[in-house]
């Protein structure tokens, strides 16, 4: 049976039916809580509950971590790039653990920026030491993860886009909304996997809305690729990509080979004055809410609400 862990300023949490009940101990971090197991079971079986919603959650992944994403990984969101699913590569960049932030912090946008965009995600959070060269299959991948939490792989077009630039563009504070609980799962639990439903709103409209059957590359194939070359610890974070939905899309297949032609300078002006047109992109003030589970509710992972923020 799943566990939903929380996590506030004061302690870690483990919400149950009548609330969330207070877990007795000493960690500070992701990775010392999934080092104390026990004492979140005791917690779960507790009676002495609050109201979660008078608690003021934090990301239930603490920094720093290691912060991997898959690119491109959902068939529909290739299409809309104007990529073949087909011949999409299994490929990874890296974010600064620096960009998690809560389930309710406000995701800020710095001044240089124009173009944010949003990419809800599934995240897997690692419960072991996952060394390089370690034999990944579906019979002991949860032995590797221990659970999984909504994640928003917040964008930065202008800057990745024109710079092919994955690190900066998705990695300044604020950048990756994690919460609101780490839900763990058992080996069976997390057999269902490809059940799970990524849906996203930005002021009440839905804007993704997608089950994993649309995935390419799932889990035991990522892990297997990841861990030819790049070691995973406990309470490090894998983010699986985004369905279809972002603000971006791919420009008409005409207009790209037109593109083609023009200095990448020009090209890339004409781009993103056309881009700045675009009512998807997140304004100041947009409410923002990610959600991931099953469509019966066996498995949910919650729902985040952010506010997006100008800085100045």
């Amino acid at each position: 049976m799943s566990l939903s862990i929380l996590r506030t300023a004061e302690a870690w949490w483990v919400q149950t039916p009548s609330g969330a009940v207070r877990v007795d101990t000493a960690a500070s971090t992701t990775r010392e809580l999934l080092g104390d197991l026990e004492a979140v079971a005791a917690a779960a079986s507790g009676t002495d509950a609050v109201p979660v919603e008078s608690l003021s959650l934090l990301s239930p992944v603490t920094a720093p971590c290691r912060v991997v994403a898959q690119m491109t990984n959902f068939a529909s969101h290739v299409k809309d790039s104007g990529m073949d699913p087909e011949s999409v590569p299994l490929t990874f960049f890296r974010k600064a653990s620096g960009s998690i932030s809560g389930p309710t912090e406000d995701v800020v946008r710095p001044p240089h920026v124009q173009l944010l965009d949003y990419e809800v995600e599934i995240g897997l959070v690692f419960g072991n030491e996952m060394p390089v060269g370690s034999e990944i299959t579906s019979e002991n991948l949860a032995d590797y993860i221990v659970g999984l939490v909504v994640t928003n792989d917040v964008s930065a077009r202008d800057v990745q886009l024109p710079k092919t630039q994955f690190y900066e563009a998705k990695s300044y504070p604020t950048f990756t909304p994690v919460g609101p609980a780490l839900v763990l799962l058992d080996a069976d639990e997390l057999k269902r996997f490809t059940d799970l439903r990524l849906r996203l709103w930005v002021n009440g409209e839905v804007r993704q809305d997608m089950t994993v059957a649309d995935m390419i590359y799932r889990p035991v194939e990522a892990l297997r690729e990841l861990t030819r070359f790049q070691r995973m610890d406990v309470g490090d974070l894998l983010l699986t990509g985004t369905p279809i939905g972002t603000a971006i899309s791919a420009p008409p297949k005409a207009v790209e080979i037109i593109g083609s032609l023009l200095p990448p300078k020009v090209k890339w002006k004409l781009f993103f004055q056309k881009q700045a047109k675009n009512p998807k992109y997140l304004e100041d003030g947009d409410v923002v809410e990610a959600a991931i589970g099953t469509d019966d509710g066996a498995i949910d992972l919650g729902r985040q609400r952010t506010i997006v923020r100008y800085a100045q």
